[in-house]
């Protein structure tokens, strides 16, 4: 679980934009996983895109 903590926090991530508040404790460390596991600059493009649409749609926000 201290995998998540060799990646740097930038301004969002992969369970921002894979529904924020409406995951559980265990997705979000899944998914923190596996954005470690699996960086790339392309992953790191669509996640600022849907970030776009995470904050305007609100979805998952409380």
């Amino acid at each position: 679980m201290l995998r998540r903590l060799d990646v740097r926090p930038g301004m969002t991530g992969l369970w921002q934009v894979s529904g924020r508040s409406n995951l559980s404790w265990d997705d979000t460390v899944r998914l923190d996983l596996f954005y470690v596991d699996n960086w790339s600059l392309l992953q790191d493009i669509s996640i600022l895109v849907k970030t776009t649409w995470a904050v305007f749609g609100s979805s998952g926000a409380y």
